[in-house]
Parts: C-alpha cells; sequence; structure tokens
C-alpha cells in the first residue's frame, strides 16, 4: 500500500500544479479583461481576423499600453529592458521550471525563434525562477536553441505590466513601437502558421 502511495505521489505533484497554473491562468484572464478599463490611450486595431486556431485565445488590448520599463537580466546578468528592443516586433514569454504548460510550449518558442532569424522579431523567454533555481532554467534553455536565458529573479515584471498578470505562461506581443499588441495567458503552439501571420502582420507595419 505505501508503495503504491509512493509511486503515484509524483503523478499527483505533477496533477496539483498543472491545475493550479489552470486556475492561475483563468482568474489573470477576467481581471486582464476587467483592468482594460483603466488603460489609456486606445490601442491600434489590425489583428482580430487573426484570432483563430492555435491563436484563438489571443487577448487583443482595447487600451494601448507601452512595455514596462522594469529591467530583468541577460544571460551574463546585464540588467535589460523590453524598451531595448524598441523598433522591432518583441515576443515575451514569462515562464518558470515549476510551470508544466511553460515546460511543454517552450520548443514551439524555439522553433518560433528559429523561424523569424533574420527579421525584425525577437523572442525573449523570461524566467520567474528564484535566484536558487537559475541554473535549472539556465541548462532548461539551454536545450531550446536558439533562445537566449534572461532572467527576473524577483518577478518583477509580470506584475509591471498594465494590467499585470499572475498566469504562467504569459506571453506578450510588443509592436515595433513598443506598445503591447497582444497577449496570450496559458499554452499555446508558437509554431505554427497562426502564430506566423500575427507576427508577419505586425512586422509588416510601419
Amino acid at each position: 500500500m505505501s508503495q503504491e502511495k509512493e509511486a503515484g505521489s509524483p503523478r499527483l505533484g505533477v496533477l496539483r500544479i498543472a491545475l493550479w497554473c489552470a486556475a492561475l491562468v483563468g482568474v489573470a484572464g477576467v481581471l486582464y479583461i476587467i483592468a482594460q478599463a483603466s488603460i489609456t490611450p486606445r490601442a491600434k486595431g489590425g489583428l482580430t481576423d487573426l484570432t483563430r486556431g492555435e491563436m484563438s485565445r489571443l487577448i487583443l488590448p482595447a487600451e494601448a499600453a507601452p512595455a514596462p520599463v522594469t529591467s530583468f537580466l541577460d544571460a551574463e546578468g546585464k540588467p535589460v529592458r523590453i524598451g531595448d528592443f524598441r523598433g522591432k516586433v518583441v515576443v515575451v514569454n514569462l515562464w518558470a521550471t515549476w510551470c508544466a504548460p511553460c515546460v511543454l510550449e517552450m520548443p514551439t518558442l524555439a522553433r518560433l525563434a528559429e523561424a523569424q532569424k533574420g527579421r525584425d522579431v525577437v523572442v525573449l523567454a523570461i524566467s520567474i525562477d528564484r535566484e536558487k533555481d537559475a541554473d535549472k532554467a539556465r541548462a532548461f534553455i539551454g536545450k531550446n536553441a536558439p533562445l537566449a536565458f534572461y532572467h527576473d529573479p524577483k518577478s518583477s515584471l509580470p506584475f509591471s505590466l498594465k494590467p499585470p498578470t499572475a498566469a504562467m505562461p504569459t506571453t506578450l506581443i510588443f509592436g515595433r513601437d513598443g506598445v503591447e499588441r497582444a497577449r496570450m495567458l496559458g499554452e499555446a503552439d508558437w509554431a505554427g502558421k497562426d502564430a506566423a501571420a500575427v507576427l508577419d502582420r505586425l512586422v509588416d507595419e510601419k
């Protein structure tokens, strides 16, 4: 009997984490919609017809929100801001090693980054793991080239967004002007044609 419990406990642990992440995604989605009413000025349009397939859950903000000025760290420990990539379309993925959906979707973000090489698109996978888990997060990203390692050990960035997010993973897409154009709460396939169509539209904007 005790052996059965021991064998089942890891599965229960993974299930609890997955359910917890799913619950956070649901709550964060509701809060996101409510918070949109407090953000100005009005955001650009142009992506509504692309919220289909894998991008059907893509949230298009009703109001424009510039990228936060909060910094995070690159692989060498130097501070970086989303605004440093202004002029390019920036895909920001907030993730953690303890988040099962984050780990599951990461290879699709790696394939997206590979497919977008040579274009004005940057994919930033930013770990919010604590400092003690930084090496684990770094090793995981190392298996998902060409993604580079970025780290926000104090989890400051998710709460600097307008509106903030507690969902993991959360993926945000910023236009060339540094304004948030779309947000995905929860796991998605970023390697397919639906995600590519969204980025193509934003890259073509001048």
